[in-house]
Formats: C-alpha cells, sequence, structure tokens
C-alpha cells in the first residue's frame, strides 16, 4: 500500500539574515557590506523542500517536522514552507519565543559564508513530542544531529516500520550514538567521522563507523571536493560540479535532500551521490541557503554537460 507521504524530517529549520560583504574584514577591521536580505534555511527544513521540489513533476509528498517561534522569523519561515508545498501539520509554535536565527556573512569574492547562530532553548524539541503516526506515514526519514533523544525516538520508530533513515550530523553532541544506531544512511561533515572514530584517515574513518553501526552506506561531505562514501560494494568518491559559486550556504542541506531523492527513486549508490552533488552546486549559484535550489530538469543538465572538480586523494 503506498504511504501518503515519501519523505518525512524531522529537525532544524533557521531564519537567516544574509550579509553580503566584498571580502570578508580582518579581525577586529571595518568593513561597508553591500547587501542585506532575509532568507529561510535550517538543515532539514531545507532538505525537506529540495526533496520535494526534485520529485514535484511526478507527485512527490514531503513533511518537515519541527518547532518554529511565533514571531514574525518564524513567520516568514512557515510562509517559506508553504509555498513549496511541503506539509507543516508536525509543525509545533512556541509562544513567546523568537524563530532560530543566523546571520550569516558572504564573501562576495567566493561565495563562502561565516555562520553565527542562535536558537532559543524554548526550541528544542523532546520525545514526547515525536508523533509515530507522522513519521511512520512517511517512506523516508531524514533527521539531523540536534535534539538527539527526540530524533532517535523518531528514527527508532521510523526502523521498527520499515522507513528509510537518512542523517545530517555535523558535530560531536553527547548520546549521538543513540540516533546513529538506527540510520540507514549516514552522512556526515567532513570533521564528523574523524571525530567521532578518533582515525584521521577518511577511509578508515567511514569503514568503523558503518561497521559499528551496520549501515547501509558511511558517507562524508567534502565541500568543494564532493562526497566520499563507504557502501556495500567498497569505496565511492564523487566528485562536486564546477559553478559560478554566489554563496555556499544551504549547499549541505540540498546535497541530503536531493540524496534522499534519489535513494527514493531507487537509484543506485553511485547516481545518488551524483545527483546531490549536482543540486549542492547548483544551489550555489544562487543567494540564500535554498535560493538555488534547481529543478530534476536542471539537475540532469548539470550531470549531462557539467564539469568535475576532482580530488585525488579521496579516489579508493
Amino acid at each position: 500500500m503506498r504511504k501518503p507521504f515519501d519523505l518525512a524530517g524531522v529537525g532544524l529549520n533557521a531564519t537567516d539574515t544574509a550579509i553580503i560583504v566584498p571580502e570578508f574584514p580582518p579581525y577586529a577591521g571595518k568593513i561597508a557590506f553591500l547587501e542585506e536580505r532575509m532568507e529561510a534555511g535550517g538543515q532539514v527544513a531545507s532538505a525537506v523542500i529540495a526533496c520535494q521540489t526534485l520529485g514535484q513533476s511526478h507527485g512527490m509528498r514531503c513533511r518537515y517536522i519541527g518547532t518554529v517561534g511565533d514571531d514574525a522569523r518564524g513567520q516568514f519561515q512557515l510562509e517559506s514552507l508553504r509555498r513549496t508545498g511541503v506539509d507543516i501539520s508536525g509543525v509545533i509554535v512556541i509562544p513567546g519565543c523568537p524563530n532560530q536565527t543566523a546571520y550569516i556573512i558572504v564573501d562576495r569574492r567566493t561565495g563562502e559564508r561565516t555562520v553565527l547562530w542562535h536558537r532559543d532553548a524554548r526550541l528544542a524539541m523532546t520525545p514526547a513530542q515525536m508523533d509515530r503516526e507522522k513519521i511512520c506515514e512517511a517512506r523516508l526519514l531524514h533527521v539531523d544531529g540536534c535534539d538527539v533523544e527526540a530524533n532517535a525516538t523518531a528514527a527508532r520508530w521510523a526502523r521498527e516500520a520499515g522507513v528509510i533513515v537518512t542523517c545530517d550530523i555535523d558535530t560531536m553532541v553527547p548520546n549521538m550514538d543513540l540516533l546513529i544506531q538506527h540510520v540507514d544512511y549516514f552522512i556526515g561533515s567532513e570533521s564528523f567521522p574523524g571525530a567521532y572514530t578518533g582515525e584521521k584517515d577518511p577511509f578508515k574513518a567511514l569503514e568503523i563507523l558503518r561497521g559499528e553501526f551496520g549501515m547501509r552506506v558511511a558517507a562524508m561531505t567534502l565541500g568543494h571536493d564532493g562526497v566520499l562514501a563507504a557502501g556495500p560494494e567498497g569505496f565511492l568518491y564523487a566528485p562536486a560540479y564546477e559553478v559560478n559559486c554566489v554563496d555556499t550556504t544551504g549547499a549541505g542541506d540540498v546535497f541530503r535532500g536531493a540524496f534522499a531523492y534519489g535513494i527514493l527513486q531507487g537509484m543506485d549508490l553511485s547516481r545518488a551521490l551524483d545527483l546531490a552533488c549536482a543540486s549542492a552546486a547548483l544551489n550555489c549559484t544562487a543567494m540564500g541557503a535554498r535560493g538555488g535550489i534547481p529543478t530534476l530538469d536542471q539537475v540532469n543538465a548539470l550531470m549531462e554537460k557539467g564539469v568535475r572538480r576532482v580530488n585525488p586523494a579521496y579516489r579508493a
């Protein structure tokens, strides 16, 4: 029987203020900025929208589950989600609380960004706030590494119901193993596998992670170098695509949303990683965490004719 949702995402959203500067100023320096703009972002919320956008031509349905403040920034975030058609019935609005906020300084020369963020403690999700039905109505659950106990509860329910679990984990927090043990497709930041395992060699670190938790795939994003993954048939390296980079904000979030789309479509691992790399690259061609989220046609065009940035160090 077909489930009502293809993907459910549990985790962070944020309302960003992007500040574009001609170049990043030196320590204790001063510089005039070029532009200031408000953008919707956040790890899981952006990943959900990326998946929804890629699947819009064939009726893919995605759901976002998380908390928002009841201030103007929270309303801005909710409107952004509504416009894309994402289901927000699992969103909890916290009264008298500001939404998670980020100030993002973007270097116009390179598109690289520096993030300053704040999240009110009242926005933290608890296991008691999780709704099992809303999670298990989806074919795939995507979680981040924040609010570990709540996300671990959601991931455990998903696993018990035969729902695929993917993740976006970038930093070490206590009890992370409670969550990771329920993940099928682990995608961490470049630093996380080494920090967790104590192994500096990325190949060995991913191998340890995959072996310890019995994941289908353990992967790490590499920024402008692409992604390295340990799967059932060994290691796979997918190089990044070269584009005119305007803003790198949200690239990793879009990568994970696109990867989830690929898995839902039954793509093999190599194809899903390539699609995710292309989607992340295209998002970098516009301002904002979701400014350049591409359609499937745009991604396919880049995959067909795009130039890859290959780092020989990651070739298995």
